[in-house]
């Protein structure tokens, strides 16, 4: 269901428990108090004519349609903002109202442009449908026939001012056009940007016949404020806001509903079809992650999926220096199994294995798995959460017993303090980003934990209480400081820990937390925070009530990753801010299933369901239903294969939907393990950077050519159901299961819902998961079992998963990378709002309109020091490597550290990160390498050997031949 926020927007009192009962027509209706009379009468199926008013909106009461009249009150106020009272007698059909409609409608069409017929918006206008539901059948003034609609209607002669609405289109965005003729001034389009975007780009400019819709200061829309998010154009009854898609293609003819491919937020989508075309994505207003809202990557860039860029056939290759040669898929899937069995044959059962990934379903990244390890014999199978969020399932399944966040989504709107720390929800996860700006705009406080300026520290009507600027690693240094000011100020929630944590372990923790060393005025100088500013935040998250933490990637991807997390959830636990909703500890994961692919198994040392293969009852249960003997000792990660791949003993990877090649750290390393293997296999849409390193070519589905399941952040399970046919003729799961079984091991799936049905039957926290069930709830949210058969949306409620909360010491090691003369900056990694993780689907879209390159932010400081301008190219070197970026001079950096992001391969930005990672989990710590900035003219050497080889593999691939 919605949240009450969301299916009663239209009231201007909050919803109580309450019932009042009032007569609507003559009908006798109950509904909670705080009900707007529109409201009643929609729940009642009752339809009042109506304009300015949706149910994504708060109550405006601006068109004039929906008028009623009320029994005893004079006037005909507007139901939509009117409260329902006890009882109350409302008429909705009158002669008299009936006027007055048609009157009001008369006004509207009056200057509106009659073009009907070859509107984009003709069958889905509401403009048009009221129009016919008040019975408007006669214009009496301002259409002149001719000229559609007399300007002159809006100038006078001593102020000859023409109408503004008659303006030119603006077609400046990429994804949709402005028309001001088309528009009648409801103001919905202004509404959504502000309640809910949040953005607040949109306002109305002048009075009466002048008034109009601006972006920003009467800017262009591309070049306004506006993140393109989509909510003006769903808002939008008419045509004045129209998908340049829908006027290219018209009006689709069915719909299908599936889950986003883009982010961790897992947002809901109607696929609008023209048999196997797409027209258009449209919000799901019963989506349960997203509620009807989107962001530009999920509306709008979907034309990745059909762009020309796509391989859809299977190509071999001897090396990665002979041309490309397309095969049929027997053939290709055949010598995959030649050469796994061969390099078994001849290097050990060991010398191969898999990469899953983050972008494909559970049930994909599930038969992934379970080939390496039924199949293949070994535990070789790693995914890219291990790059990103493996620290966040050490962390917290050590603390609360569970590797997933605790809450969903929707309990934010109960927090009264919001932390955010090493996370940028606004262009990372920008839907639920929408969603906590509600919340911080409605009175939650704000900190937020991040060593740049983000856009939540100030945005419109929103301020950070506290920005601590922390230097980059030294979270963990920072976290202790803010348990100690708890502890030390007597603000621990002593009846939570006494009921709910082991006590041992509690004290050790605050007496380790205590000490002298890990005050704020102590660790000042090291994390670069003033002591005031940490014991104001602290006092504010232990004692604001409802307090929330929020975290991502700068969190994880440090040296002391796994730490942190502990850190986090101590900070939780301490405070009593677990178990209910308003609180909790968030992982803001970076994919669409990063949550998913950890949970099917995707680790080396586990099993689905984060058991240890080393568990015999565990592996038992797996052997009896795979059929097979599984073995107990953890396989490589990822950093092992490549350090094994060089040693000469790994010599065989299949890699799923991954570009390890431009996302994991120290390029050169990668590259070079790549080119040490024997048979590299990438399945994926495009020759991504990995695959110009590969063997065999397979082409890969995207999530609009497949059935199965994504998991989001939130432990939300969704569906993803096929709009059109696989473009390489297999579906992803497919493949695997044609290569398991030309391994030598059976496969004899049908549909992706019979996977799910074995991961259920093997999964204990999934053993009430299936695609009936799914289908009936809309979505679930794991654990889904005997003991909490409709999902948890919130954990740990009664006890931890673990039993007793478990606190952890999280002592201080300063990362190993260290500034010096030859390197005194460090430069830290993220992620901006258009592009996406390595960018392969968001570089194929108009999205380059916003960001077509990485760039280097600096401080004005550290820009003047060095001579840097504006767009000035500089060189960045690090001790793993040099690459050149075009500089941006911003205030967001703090002296001594600089940004980039990772989103086009040719930057190279993980040329110049370094190996070093987490203690616990070999996650990269991408946040933090000390670096030397100049200015250059030239590209970087490694630069120019990636262009060399990149033009060389383009023809290899030209070259390809059919034999």
């Amino acid at each position: 269901m919605l949240s009450i926020v969301e299916i009663d927007r239209g009231t201007p009192a909050a919803i109580s428990a309450q019932q009042i009962t009032l007569e609507i027509d003559g009908r006798s209706i109950s509904v909670p108090e705080g009900t707007s009379v529109l409201r009643a009468a929609s729940q009642a199926g009752i339809s009042i004519p109506k304009l300015c008013a949706t149910d994504m909106l708060d109550a405006f009461g601006s068109c004039r349609l929906c008028l009623v009249e009320i029994a005893g009150r004079k006037g005909y106020p507007a139901s939509c903002t009117t409260p329902v009272a006890e009882g109350m007698q409302v008429s909705t059909q009158t002669p008299r109202l009936a006027e007055i409609r048609r009157g009001v409608m008369e006004l509207y069409i009056s200057d509106h442009p009659l073009d009907c017929l070859t509107c984009p918006a003709n069958g889905h206008c509401e403009l048009q449908d009221m129009a016919g539901v008040v019975g408007l059948r006669e214009v009496r003034y301002g259409y002149d026939g001719e000229n559609h609609v007399h300007a002159r209607i809006a100038a006078r002669e001593d102020h000859p001012v023409p109408n503004p609405r008659y303006a030119p289109k603006d077609e400046s965005n990429p994804y949709f056009t402005f028309d001001p003729s088309k528009c009648i001034v409801c103001s919905r389009c202004v509404r959504a940007c502000e309640e809910v975007q949040g953005t607040f780009a949109l306002t109305i400019q002048g009075r009466g016949f002048e008034s109009k819709v601006a972006a920003s200061q009467d800017n262009r829309f591309l070049d306004s404020e506006c993140v393109s998010c989509g909510a003006c154009v769903q808002a939008c009854p008419t045509a004045t806001l129209s998908e340049k898609s829908l006027i290219d293609r018209g009006q689709a003819e069915h719909s299908v509903t599936t889950t986003c491919a883009y982010c961790g937020v897992g947002c809901s989508f109607r696929a609008e079809m023209k048999g196997e075309e797409i027209v258009r994505m449209v919000p799901n207003k019963d989506g349960h992650a997203n509620h009807g809202h989107s962001c530009v990557k999920g509306r709008f860039a979907i034309g990745y999926a059909t762009h020309p860029d796509r391989i859809n056939t299977p190509m071999i290759r001897q090396k990665i220096s002979d041309p490309w040669r397309i095969v049929s898929w027997e053939v290709a899937i055949a010598h995959v199994a030649s050469e796994f069995k061969r390099l078994q044959a001849a290097y050990g059962k060991f010398s191969v294995g898999g990469i899953t990934s983050s972008r494909c379903t559970n049930e994909e990244t599930y038969l992934v798995q379970k080939l390496v390890r039924a199949g293949f014999g070994n535990n070789n199978v790693d995914t890219c959460a291990r790059v990103c969020h493996s620290p966040t399932g050490y962390g917290l399944k050590a603390t609360l017993g569970e590797s997933a966040g605790t809450q969903d989504f929707d309990s934010i709107e109960h927090a009264d303090v919001v932390l955010v720390i090493g996370a940028n929800p606004t262009d990372a996860h920008p839907v639920f980003g929408s969603q906590m700006k509600r919340r911080l705009r409605a009175g939650a406080r704000l900190i937020v934990i991040d060593p740049r300026r983000i856009d939540l520290v100030r945005t419109p009507h929103i301020k950070a209480d506290y920005h601590l600027k922390l230097k980059p690693g030294t979270n963990v240094a920072l976290l202790n400081t803010l348990a100690h000011v708890i502890v030390s100020e007597g603000l621990v929630d002593e009846a939570f820990v006494a009921a709910r944590c082991e006590r041992p372990a509690f004290e050790k923790w605050r007496a380790f937390v205590a000490q002298d060393r890990y005050s704020p005025e102590a660790m000042e100088a090291e994390t670069g925070v003033p002591a005031a500013l940490v014991r104001g935040a602290a006092r504010l998250y232990a004692s604001g009530g409802n307090a929330a933490i929020y975290y991502g990637l700068g969190v994880t991807e440090h040296s002391q990753g796994s730490t942190a997390v502990m850190g986090i959830a101590n900070l939780a636990m301490a405070t009593g801010n677990i178990g209910r909703q308003g609180v909790g500890v968030n992982p803001l994961r970076g994919q669409n299933n990063v949550q998913g692919s950890c949970d099917m198994g995707s680790f080396p040392h586990e099993f689905p369901g984060y058991r240890h293969v080393g568990d015999a009852a565990v592996r038992a249960s797996f052997e009896a239903d795979w059929g097979v003997p599984l073995h107990d000792e953890p396989g490589l990660r990822i950093p092992n294969m490549f350090e094994a791949a060089i040693d000469g003993s790994f010599k065989g990877l299949y890699i799923e939907g991954e570009d390890i090649a431009q996302s994991d750290p120290n390029t050169q390393h990668v590259t070079a393990a790549l080119q040490a293997m024997e048979c590299v296999v990438v399945q994926d849409l495009f020759l991504n950077e990995t695959a110009k390193f590969a063997h065999v070519f397979l082409p890969g589905c995207s999530f609009l050519e497949k059935d199965g399941t994504f998991t989001n952040a939130e432990r939300r399970i969704s569906r993803v159901r096929k709009v059109m046919e696989p473009k390489g003729g297999y579906a992803d799961w497919e493949v695997t299961q044609l290569l398991a079984n030309a391994m030598g091991y059976p496969m004899d799936y049908r549909h992706p819902a019979q996977i799910m049905d074995e991961i259920a039957r093997l999964t204990p926290t999934f053993h009430g998961v299936s695609f009936d069930k799914i289908e009936r709830l809309g979505s679930i949210q794991w654990p889904c079992n005997e003991q909490h058969p409709e999902g948890t949306p919130v954990m740990h409620v009664d006890e931890f998963v673990r039993g007793k909360g478990r606190f952890m010491l999280t002592e201080y090691v300063p990362t190993s990378e260290k500034v010096n003369a030859r390197h005194p900056l460090i430069l830290t990694t993220g992620r901006i709002l258009s592009q996406y993780n390595v960018g392969a689907q968001t570089r194929r879209t108009a999205n380059v309109m916003w960001h077509d390159e990485d760039r280097l932010e600096i401080h004005p400081h550290d820009a003047q020091e060095r001579g840097i301008r504006d767009d000035d190219w500089v060189g960045i070197e690090s001790r793993a490597g040099q690459t050149v970026l075009r500089a941006r001079v911003s205030e967001r950096m703090q002296p001594g550290v600089v940004y980039t992001t990772f989103h086009f391969p040719g930057s190279g930005a993980n040329v110049i990160t370094t190996e070093n990672s987490d203690w616990a989990t070999n996650c990269p710590e991408y946040k933090v390498t000390a670096v030397q900035v100049t200015r250059v003219s030239q590209p970087s050497e490694w630069q120019r050997r990636y262009q060399a080889f990149s033009t060389e593999q383009q023809a290899l691939l030209d070259a390809a031949e059919t034999r």
